[in-house]
């Protein structure tokens, strides 16, 4: 018994209704909508990061129209001219202590021209950096400041056996206090000449 034939072109369901019980299936002619995804915080812009120039583009001005945002300057280190300056200022200050020292006790002290070898080449590598020419003007100006203490030292000496003030000595006799020096001067005096110059070395190094 032969099987009832169809009719052609048998009319299909309309495109866009609901298909067993879709009801997100699109109208005529229109593409499905998408499924809410379960995540209602999925649109919200991103949180605030506590930075309010997170945004900014590379290239773009600070705020209030001021341009790029301020740069600090560079700190002064490995300045050559600016290390011997204060190598220049500190020997003379150590200097004149070292003098002031070695004529109140009346002798000279080892440890006060290390001092101060050590303190010129300290703060002048401090400021200059660990540059050869500070360390050598270190070393020369300590040199210098260990024998203006041996001068400001003789000068009290000879102020106070003559009764005389300090300042009429260095001033009107100073000759007299370098020719002093010169026949004074023995193995130690120089020896404290050249601690003094080791110290700044060893001054520079450490604070390099």
């Amino acid at each position: 018994m032969s099987q009832p034939v169809q009719p052609p072109n048998q009319p299909q369901q309309p495109y866009g209704q609901p298909v067993d019980g879709n009801p997100y299936a699109g109208g005529p002619g229109q593409g499905a909508p998408a499924a809410p995804t379960g995540n209602p915080y999925g649109k919200q812009p991103p949180a605030p990061t506590g930075n309010p120039f997170a945004g900014q583009q590379p290239g773009q001005g600070a705020p209030f129209g001021g341009g790029a945002p301020f740069t600090p300057a560079p700190p002064a280190r490995n300045n050559v001219l600016l290390g011997v300056a204060v190598a220049l200022g500190a020997a003379i200050v150590a200097g004149i202590l070292y003098g002031v020292i070695a004529g109140s006790i009346e002798r000279e002290v080892g440890y006060a021209a290390v001092g101060v070898g050590f303190l010129v080449g300290f703060a002048a590598s401090k400021v200059g950096g660990s540059n050869p020419a500070v360390i050598a003007a270190s070393a020369v100006f300590s040199i210098g400041a260990v024998y203006v203490g041996q001068l400001i030292g003789i000068s009290m000496i000879l102020a106070d056996l003559a009764q005389i003030p300090f300042s009429e000595v260095v001033g009107d006799h100073f000759d007299t206090v370098t020719k002093a020096w010169s026949e004074e001067a023995d193995f130690m005096t120089y020896l404290f000449l050249g601690l003094g110059a080791v110290a700044a070395v060893g001054g520079a190094k450490k604070a390099g």
